[in-house]
């Protein structure tokens, strides 16, 4: 094959031959990307900000819909003239101050705002949601970005982009491009995360340049905020079955062997891992009387941290306590373009327990309804939780709620503490059953992650190497159905567990992957979940928030919480997400 390029201004020309010409593209050079335009800024009075919108941020877009971006400035930080026709030209005002930052050292702050791995569309209007961020003296990215449809490693690849443009553009801007944090929930939470752990991975590097990315510029970020992130793919499925799959009931006898293999491969995953607590133990499971490794030092730190979020809850709450004004005060502060909804996932509707192949069950509780980011959950009380929608006077009425069907929480009134007596207890009790068996990457390829990991064209594929070697002792032909998805490859050849590697922070943060200080790891990290949720295990966050305490010097902070009555929201033990994000990253810039 003959590969002839030749270079016109600016554009390259590649032409692959195989005998006779075949085929012919041409994209542009990251080179030939424009700086911002510093005579076309818009400016809204009312919040004094100056602003731009639909700003290319790659040379070779492959939707331009997403890969653009807004970017949101306090006034203060310009000086101005006007240029007669509703712009600007604008020029750094080197002694202005807004808040605690100057036009110098001002930070960036960026959502990742894709619930469910949705694309987010960039910004075609001024929107009033960035002026907390603006009063507060940050620069606001508002960068939109590809989602699921188009495959990982589309989205994160995007918001790396976009972070490399800004920083293209450090002459020209005020603040700090190095002082960057991101933030998201759900699935924008679990890409901040993959953000703030693989800056300038080697990985991307092919990726972001078939765009036409800025090549001279990092995409490392400061700081990640991440609520209820939902990452961790690759044993995703099997944290679930280790966690939650205990309150399952009327399972068929496959079934039932596919959620017990998962849960005994989740141990065997956690043993690799040589996590440490805060002391320097290490954190292993061990075989439980019923199998499934419910026992060792890993199980008694989970359980611990289910106490920490359970005793926070008791310290934090005045009483009368109204557990339904709490979920409302405390709820989501998603900012999403206008007009955003939620695209469902492909194939099987949540239900019952509905059929996969070969007559396996999925193992749904019951029937569901579409959440925010598009994800099918079953929502009613399918597994035993006991009911907390009331008004409790005090905490001893709270916890007798909690015991309503087994004690299992036993409460010392003199200290206003609680222990509990096993993990499966508060699963059964209080964590929401909501998925199914293979609960990321469904047996019938439903969940918007199996769409996550196909090739680009919406079609969902399986990407869970573990659930295969499970089927392979259950059900072979379902079996080879994963491993015949799983052993494709993108059209940059990457195969599926490079990408599945490529979305999970573990792997740049653990030294059993092959990344592990491969990337620029964030040094501030804020990780946030509702512990009721039955969106994901509580070991996804937990992991690799102790992956990030074992690092070492380069990571400086990790606020890790489980907010008790809270679910699949952007969890707080109090006040607003948005305000306690900007105080976050005030104190980590102290």
């Amino acid at each position: 094959m003959k590969i002839l390029t030749e270079v016109f201004s600016g554009l390259i020309l590649t032409c692959f031959s195989a005998g006779a010409l075949a085929s012919c593209t041409s994209t542009k050079k990251a080179e030939s990307l424009p700086k911002i335009d510093m005579t076309a800024w818009n400016y809204n009075e009312e919040d004094d900000v100056y602003y731009q919108l639909g700003i290319q941020y790659v040379a070779n877009p492959a939707d331009t819909k997403y890969e653009s971006l807004g970017l949101f400035v306090p006034g203060s930080y310009f000086d101005a003239k006007d240029n007669g026709d509703g712009t600007y030209t604008l020029t750094v005002n080197a002694n202005s101050k807004v808040d605690d930052f100057s036009a110098a050292d001002a930070p960036f702050v960026m959502p990742i705002q894709t619930p469910g791995y949705a694309a987010l569309e960039a910004p075609t209007a001024y929107t009033h949601d960035v002026k907390a961020y603006t009063d507060a003296g940050f620069i606001f990215i508002y960068a939109g970005a590809r989602g699921r449809d188009q495959g990982a490693p589309a989205g994160v690849t995007d918001f790396k982009a976009a972070i490399r443009y800004v920083r293209y553009n450090k002459d020209l801007l005020p603040g700090n491009t190095e002082r960057l944090f991101t933030y998201g929930m759900s699935g924008g939470g679990a890409q901040s995360a993959i953000l703030g752990a693989s800056g300038d991975a080697p990985e991307y590097e092919k990726y972001l340049k078939a765009l036409g990315a800025v090549m001279t510029e990092s995409d490392a970020v400061m700081g990640s905020m991440d609520w209820c992130p939902i990452t961790n793919l690759n044993v995703a499925d099997a944290a679930y079955e280790w966690e939650l799959g205990s309150p399952r009931t009327n399972l068929d006898e496959k079934t039932k062997a596919v959620s017990e293999g998962l849960a005994k491969a989740f141990a065997t995953y956690i043993n690799s891992l040589g996590l440490k607590d805060e002391d320097g133990n290490l954190l292993t499971l061990e075989q439980s009387d019923d199998g499934l490794y419910h026992a060792g030092s890993y199980y008694e730190y989970l359980k611990a941290t289910i106490e920490t979020s359970l005793n926070n809850f008791l310290s934090d709450t005045k009483w009368p306590y109204n557990a339904n004004e709490q979920k409302a005060a405390l709820g989501q502060n998603m900012m999403l373009p206008e007009g955003w909804k939620p695209r469902g996932p492909q194939g099987l509707q949540a239900g019952g327990h509905q059929k996969g192949q070969n007559g396996m069950q999925a193992g749904r509780p019951q029937p569901g309804a579409e959440d925010l980011d598009g994800i099918q959950r079953g929502k009613s009380a399918a597994s035993g939780n006991v009911d907390l929608s009331g008004t409790y006077k005090s905490a001893a009425e709270y916890i007798a709620a909690l015991n309503a069907n087994e004690e299992w929480v036993i409460y010392d009134e003199e200290s206003n503490t609680a222990k509990i007596t096993s993990v499966e207890a508060f699963m059964k009790n209080v964590k929401q059953l909501q998925k199914s068996v293979g609960a990321f990457d469904d047996l019938n390829t439903s969940q918007g992650e199996n769409t996550l990991f196909g090739l680009g064209d919406g079609k969902a594929l399986h990407f869970d190497s573990l659930m295969a070697e499970v089927l392979e002792g259950i059900d072979s032909e379902l079996a080879q159905a994963y491993k015949e998805d799983i052993s494709k490859s993108d059209s940059l050849g990457t195969s599926m567990k490079e990408r599945v590697n490529m979305y999970n922070p573990m792997y740049y943060l653990s030294p059993v992957y092959g990344g592990y200080r491969s990337a620029k790891v964030a040094k501030y990290w804020r990780i946030h979940a509702g512990i009721f949720q039955g969106d994901t295990a509580i070991s996804t966050e937990m992991d690799y928030a102790l992956a990030l305490k074992n690092y070492g010097d380069q990571v400086e902070s990790i606020d890790f919480t489980e907010v008790w009555g809270l679910y699949h929201n952007e969890a707080e033990r109090s006040g607003t997400s948005t305000a306690n994000l900007i105080a976050w990253i005030k104190e980590c810039l102290e």
